[in-house]
């Protein structure tokens, strides 16, 4: 009689009508946090030029926000699972566009960078939240691997519409608008939200243990500050102080999780080896690839010269390749195996960085254009099909908990490749020999350079620039190396660690 019950039930999960339409609802959320992350590479000229930041403020600029959302993810995903999905989406979602107003009107670096802090704070609330309700409303695992590449695929068309958006944005309007796309987007997701969207949560949650939010949020924010000032700076006793406190902390959230009856975060997912290694996959592959991202749009506007909005255009053959692959991702790994797909996925992006070490000032877009459509294809692949992986593997009540895992090692991932890829470019660049008279400000940042250019005689501002395209290029070419080297140690590790893993083609039920 149980058993019977429990397939009436599943078949009813299954049929449940609009879902798809709830699932067009969550793909907005995801729409409105990546078309905001890749809008910000293309406005750092422009931030640039007038807010005039240091090199360190511009990375800062770039990375804070990564910062923030890694160290709240766990705890906002844990939150969601205790308050309820819908809610935390419909409230976060709200202080995204609402922050968004603050980051557009930003008028000094500091102003900027505490905005990009908030936006965190708010987005660490969205992601989480639309993973777990895809899990707990696509019960049959077909469906599901189906609706979380849709969720996939539309992170990547975000990645591809943020740049051409907010490049005519640009060319029309000053930077801060590019921010303010974010606006209707959150309009009409919490307005559609409210009545699309089903409620979830964890029957029986627990207490919210705020000393554990602490712990998170010191703990990833002390690592990842301490890693970023090692690789700009070098080390000094701040930054080992930094280090030493966010490691300890991290150490004492994990100790608490283990004694807690209801944990933030279950560790015992952990020993799950599809679990830990669809996320140290994650973790790895947006370390390889976020620092060359971030510059890749500045390579495109000031080193090749194109307007914003045809850097944006030449950046889609990534989004395209993403998009098209995330869609028959399920379908290739219940074919093939998860890890051939994952691990052959992550190959691709490495051999395709490796290729992007022979650019050059001049190099025609054939070589880009086919790299980065390579990049598309292999992330969408290995993104899609770690996040059905992730899903599949935890109970339904700690969907939540166990996709802020997933987010934090994307933004952890993000926050390092740029912090540490970032310095390697930006390292070899301050190294450029500079004729007499140039400006300290011009080994400061490219964009520096081209706007000190202005104020130079027309020999000199040529030279000046020539030197530092050149040297920009040069950290660029060693960043996507090294990221190279990332993914196929990235695609080796997954090789090992998912070798058990597969898609299920039924819903698996409790046993009585």
């Amino acid at each position: 009689m149980s058993s019977t019950l429990r397939s009436a039930h599943s078949d009813e999960a299954v049929k449940r009508p609009g879902r798809w339409l709830a699932l067009s609802v969550l793909v907005l959320a995801v729409l409105l946090v990546a078309v905001d992350a890749t809008v910000l590479g293309l406005a750092t000229p422009y931030i640039s030029e007038d807010l005039k930041p240091s090199g360190t403020q511009l990375l800062w600029i770039g990375d804070v926000y990564s910062f923030v959302i890694a160290g709240l993810l766990v705890s906002m995903g844990s939150l969601g699972d205790r308050i309820g999905r819908k809610r935390i989406l419909l409230i976060g979602a709200t202080a995204f566009g609402a922050v968004s107003v603050l980051n557009a009107y930003a008028t000094t670096p500091e102003l900027l960078i505490v905005a990009r802090a908030l936006l965190g704070v708010a987005g660490a609330t969205l992601m989480p939240a639309t993973l777990a309700l895809i899990r707990n409303i696509f019960h049959d695992p077909r469906e599901r691997s189906l609706a979380i590449g849709i969720w996939g695929a539309t992170a990547s068309a975000g990645t591809a519409i943020g740049p051409i958006m907010g490049g005519f944005l640009l060319e029309h309007f000053w930077w801060g608008s590019v921010f303010l796309i974010n606006l209707p987007v959150m309009a009409v997701l919490v307005l559609v939200g409210i009545r699309m969207l089903p409620e979830s949560r964890n029957p029986k949650p627990g207490p919210w243990d705020t000393t554990s939010v602490l712990l998170s949020l010191v703990g990833m924010i002390g690592v990842v500050y301490a890693i970023k000032e090692a690789a700009s700076h070098g080390f000094a006793w701040a930054t080992l102080a930094a280090g030493l406190l966010g490691a300890g902390a991290l150490y004492g959230f994990v100790r608490r999780q283990l004694t807690l009856p209801s944990p933030l975060l279950d560790m015992r997912l952990f020993r799950n080896r599809g679990f830990s290694g669809a996320v140290l996959a994650d973790l790895l592959t947006i370390f390889g690839l976020s620092g060359l991202v971030f510059f890749l749009s500045q390579y495109l506007q000031l080193v090749q010269g194109r307007r914003p909005f045809e850097a944006g255009l030449a950046e889609l053959p990534a989004a395209v390749g993403a998009v098209a692959a995330g869609l028959i991702a399920g379908r290739a790994a219940r074919r093939f195996s998860v890890r051939t797909v994952v691990s052959g996925g992550l190959a691709a992006v490495g051999i395709a960085l490796a290729a992007l070490t022979l650019i050059g000032q001049s190099t025609g877009y054939p070589l880009l254009g086919a790299a980065l459509l390579v990049v598309g294809i292999g992330a969408g692949f290995s993104f899609t099909v770690t996040a059905d992986v992730i899903l599949a593997t935890v109970p339904k009540d700690q969907a939540g908990a166990a996709s802020a895992v997933s987010e934090t090692a994307y933004e952890l991932g993000a926050a390092l490749g740029i912090a540490l890829l970032g310095s390697i470019v930006t390292g070899v660049y301050r190294g450029f020999p500079a004729p007499p008279g140039t400006p300290e400000a011009a080994h400061e940042s490219l964009g520096g350079a081209v706007e000190a250019a202005g104020a130079l005689p027309a020999q000199t501002a040529e030279t000046m620039l020539d030197a530092a395209r050149q040297s920009f290029t040069d950290g660029l070419t060693l960043a996507a190396g090294t990221g190279a080297a990332v993914l196929l140690t990235a695609s080796a590790a997954a090789w090992f660690l998912l070798r058990d893993s597969r898609l299920e083609d039924t819903e698996q039920q409790p046993s009585t």
